[in-house]
């Protein structure tokens, strides 16, 4: 059965098994909360070129001003609109998360499949590569290069993450992959005179999709909350609005303490999404591993 086919079929079992459990849930509905923020995100600078997240600026206003009519969210330093910074930054976390994380997983499943597949001198190397990259101060890493770089588009930082988050995941699909190499329908593939990629594709990698949608989800969290560390500090991308930039230009601006309407909600978005994603990994790891279920 190939990777199309298994997805098909389990689909359902799995959606069963996700509704029961409350903390998968609330992570859904918390998701699906932003997710809707983030298609809202269009919608202000086509009312009025003032609602711009990065350019628009309120004529009327030269400086930050709490919630009103005109303003929902209130006004950064400059006479921008914070509602329309703050879905901008939702489109931001989702695509750097969701695309950090998928890249991630997929590069570290196919080394962990390569691997445990293989064996011998490739494993061998594989895995050390992976030792070396999983030893690395992720955070600190990326703010070296960073710091020496002077400047990173949002796409950079996303690829710096990506690139440093692999080695966790190709150790548990290599682990995985050992198991299901010694089992029969390998054994039965091989005598039907399947290849090694028919073998790894149709045979081991449906097998360990679970664990790789399980990681995917996990990765996000971690993907958001290194994106608004980097920015807060002056590190990200100044031609992006993100959540992280928005705390960061309330923080340079002495206005951490003055304007909470400001701080407040990009700070709390950050720490919801990050534990939607959290709670939607836990469920799946339920699905994955049934001694973790609610008797």
């Amino acid at each position: 059965m190939g990777i199309i086919e298994y997805a098909r079929t389990s689909i359902k079992e799995n959606w069963s098994l996700f509704r029961r459990s409350r903390m998968g849930l609330l992570g859904l509905a918390i998701l699906a909360f932003f997710a809707f923020l983030a298609l809202l995100a269009p919608i202000p600078r086509l009312i009025d070129d003032m609602y711009h997240p990065m350019v628009g600026v309120d004529p009327e206003i030269s400086y930050s001003t709490p919630p009103s009519l005109r303003h929902p969210m209130g006004t950064d330093f400059m006479g921008r609109d914070l509602l329309s910074q703050f879905l901008s930054g939702a489109q931001i976390a989702f695509a750097v998360g969701i695309t950090a994380a998928v890249i991630s997983v997929l590069i570290g499943t196919a080394i962990g499949l390569t691997s445990g597949y293989y064996g011998g001198k490739v494993d061998a190397l594989l895995m050390r590569l992976a030792d070396i990259v999983l030893v690395l101060p992720g955070l600190p890493f990326i703010i070296v290069i960073a710091a020496a770089l002077g400047k990173m588009s949002i796409w950079i930082i996303v690829l710096l993450i990506a690139l440093l988050g692999w080695p966790g995941v190709a150790r548990v699909i290599r682990a995985q992959t050992l198991s299901l190499r010694e089992r029969p329908f390998v054994e039965a593939a091989r005598v039907a005179g399947a290849g090694d990629r028919r073998i790894l594709l149709h045979h081991l990698a449906p097998n360990v999709l679970p664990l790789t949608f399980l990681y995917a989800a996990l990765g996000v969290s971690g993907a958001i909350l290194t994106e608004a560390s980097l920015s807060f500090i002056g590190l990200g991308d100044p031609s992006v609005v993100s959540w992280g930039m928005m705390l960061q230009w309330a923080f340079t601006t002495g206005h951490t303490f003055r304007a909470p309407y400001w701080i407040l909600p990009p700070g709390l978005a950050i720490s919801l999404l990050s534990l939607s994603f959290y709670l939607v990994g836990r469920a799946l790891e339920e699905i994955i591993n049934p001694r973790l279920r609610e008797p």
